[in-house]
């Protein structure tokens, strides 16, 4: 038998590589979408602000306080535009560790209206406010309570523009606090990009 006959000829081997080029975009499309990174958008200067996350007097309400699960509260305002990218990074953080007793719960900023972006609704547990959110400066904020139902972390999610696992402050503490390592990071200071919690009003 000829190597001409037994050899791929170029026109398929051409054929072959578009059809695995198309098969990687098409996964990357629904990659783009399902994670939520289509949502991602750049932040201008104006956004940036240094801010100091006091969080020592949050409490979780009392069916959820004392031991039991590791438990990370979501705090958004449905009008902020920080929110987008980290609602992605949210998305990430709950497939990444819902089956790793993790329970994940959200409050929305008081007065304000709004749905979460499609990928998130049904993810969180809303609540209707926690005590001593009141010291809450700014959104996005999470809270972190461990295991024995301590306050772990109080604070946002990353530093800088961009929100994602290379800056973020929380997977470290979620794999702590897995970890059965004790945690303690109530007050954060952080540059980034967020939006007022309490209203003008300061109610």
């Amino acid at each position: 038998m000829s190597q001409e006959q037994t050899a791929p000829s170029k026109r398929f081997l051409l054929i072959l590589c578009l059809l695995a080029l198309a098969v990687m975009l098409a996964i990357g499309a629904w990659v783009w979408g399902r994670f939520g990174v289509a949502y991602l958008r750049p932040f201008g200067d104006q956004e940036q602000q240094a801010v100091f996350f006091q969080g020592g007097g949050l409490k979780l309400p009392a069916e959820l306080a004392g031991p039991g699960k590791i438990r990370v509260v979501h705090f958004w305002d449905p009008q902020c535009p920080c929110h987008k990218e980290t609602d992605a990074h949210l998305n990430y953080l709950i497939g990444l560790y819902r089956f790793s007793g993790v329970e994940f719960y959200s409050v929305q900023k008081p007065g304000s209206e709004g749905e979460m972006l499609p990928f998130l609704r049904g993810k969180l547990t809303p609540l209707d406010k926690l005590e001593g959110m009141e010291s809450i400066p700014a959104s996005p904020a999470i809270a972190i309570w461990d295991q024995k139902g301590n306050l772990a972390y109080a604070g946002p999610y990353s530093e800088g523009l961009v929100c994602n696992s290379s800056n973020s402050f929380v997977e470290p503490i979620l794999d702590a606090l897995s970890a059965n390592r004790s945690v303690s990071a109530a007050n954060t200071m952080a540059v980034g990009c967020y939006c007022d919690w309490q209203s003008k009003e300061g109610s």
